[in-house]
């Protein structure tokens, strides 16, 4: 009875020095993400066919894929995404990796949802280059996704509110919860080594968690890219200001996700840091005033390498086939 009651004496201790162990997660700026919840399995899968499907785009060549690839860390890892007649847009492509955690979509935050962000491209001339008639006529056209878009939205009359939402029921799921950081995060204290777990430190003293924090370390605020000293580019984006008109506004852009942030290369909205060292040494000194030493950026890069967690398991769809009502793609040459 005297040992059942010491360790009844000591379990409240041991509690206490497993929790002081593991970091809270509350007090910490970066929450870990957490796994798609798919409430209509039929709308994501009709959303996934729709997001791999070239026909949407004028070329019958040109799809949401094509800039948002899943298989290279949901970006195209180019300097600038290729549209209709190998134009190049005006700036890089984010990732579609996790964008429902965004605060908005595009750069500069143009479109409220990704609803709202699915139709742009389709019309847009320098990138599917198509128009929405053109594409609900092409999905019209197509008996099996009438019979699909029936099943799930319940009518066969194909709407382009219907095609975004299904879209966007489809990239709401391409979340990558269990990164080695989340499993720190969570209580493994074997999760990170001793460099990751430096840099983490670094990250946050810096003060890069001011921008990049939130579970997807970043993406919910906009922020004007050269705090300290202004960034030298010739890319002709101008941030918020083209979309609210404000002067203050110059420059202000989405402040990115890092998480993943090392499958997609090059960084910043016009591709100007070709590597993750080039990227924190640029942010240290244009939004932090700092200069980080070389081992300082070993240690980050090697903190932002941990943000890497479980890509979604993409069964490529089999699209069903034109029929002979289709409209038939423009292509370029």
């Amino acid at each position: 009875m005297q040992s059942l009651k010491y360790l009844g004496m000591m379990f409240p201790l041991w509690l206490a020095l497993a929790a002081s162990a593991a970091p809270s997660i509350q007090s910490e700026p970066i929450q870990p993400i957490a796994k798609a919840v798919i409430r209509n399995p039929a709308m994501v899968e009709l959303g996934k066919k729709l997001f791999f499907e070239p026909r949407l785009s004028k070329s019958g060549f040109i799809s949401c894929n094509s800039c948002h690839n899943l298989s290279t860390g949901g970006s195209d890892n180019l300097s600038s995404s290729i549209g209709d007649h190998w134009q190049q847009g005006p700036i890089r492509s984010p990732s579609v990796l996790n964008s429902s955690l965004n605060v908005a979509q595009f750069w500069d935050g143009r479109a409220k949802s990704l609803q709202e962000q699915a139709s742009g491209p389709i019309a847009n001339p320098r990138e599917m280059a198509s128009n929405h008639v053109l594409a609900l006529d092409v999905l019209r056209s197509i008996p099996a996704y009438v019979n699909e878009f029936d099943k799930v939205f319940g009518n066969r009359n194909v709407s382009m509110q219907q095609v975004t939402k299904a879209i966007a029921a489809f990239e709401e799921t391409l979340v990558t919860p269990d990164s080695r950081f989340d499993l720190w995060l969570k209580g493994n204290k074997q999760a990170l080594n001793a460099q990751e777990l430096r840099g983490y430190q670094t990250f946050k003293t810096a003060g890069c968690v001011a921008c990049h924090n939130g579970p997807a370390v970043g993406g919910n605020s906009f922020q004007k890219m050269g705090l300290v000293s202004p960034y030298q580019t010739s890319n002709p984006a101008q941030g918020r200001a083209g979309v609210t008109g404000k002067d203050a506004d110059r420059m202000a852009f989405k402040v990115p996700s890092l998480r993943n942030v090392a499958l997609r290369a090059p960084y910043f909205h016009d591709a100007g840091a070709p590597t993750l060292e080039a990227a924190v040494a640029t942010m240290g000194k244009l939004q932090l005033g700092r200069a980080f030493n070389q081992q300082e950026i070993g240690d980050i890069v090697a903190f932002l390498h941990t943000l890497t967690g479980k890509q979604p398991r993409i069964v490529l769809p089999i699209l069903p086939a034109s029929s002979n009502d289709t409209p038939r793609p423009t292509p370029f040459n």
